[in-house]
């Protein structure tokens, strides 16, 4: 097995694992690795399109009605000769 060390590790969060690890009954070492587990096992979301993703950052600030101009027929090219 592997192991790894966490250099300069706050000490409130080292604290918040000690508190959270005695709640569930478990070692510090065995809730971090229980924290890493169920956090790289859980499904990774679906990558969405920039477009996709500019609107669910912008949609929570409402939406902004536009008044778009009336379209006109596309002219005829030019013909060369």
């Amino acid at each position: 097995m592997a192991a790894i060390t966490i250099r300069r590790l706050d000490d409130a969060l080292k604290q918040s694992l000690r508190v959270q690890a005695a709640k569930n009954g478990r070692s510090m070492e065995e809730e971090a690795r229980e924290i890493l587990r169920s956090s790289l096992n859980r499904p990774a979301p679906p990558l969405l399109n920039l477009g996709e993703r500019i609107r669910r950052h912008i949609l929570p600030l409402g939406g902004v009605e536009l008044e778009l101009p009336l379209r006109e027929p596309v002219p005829e090219p030019p013909v060369f000769e």
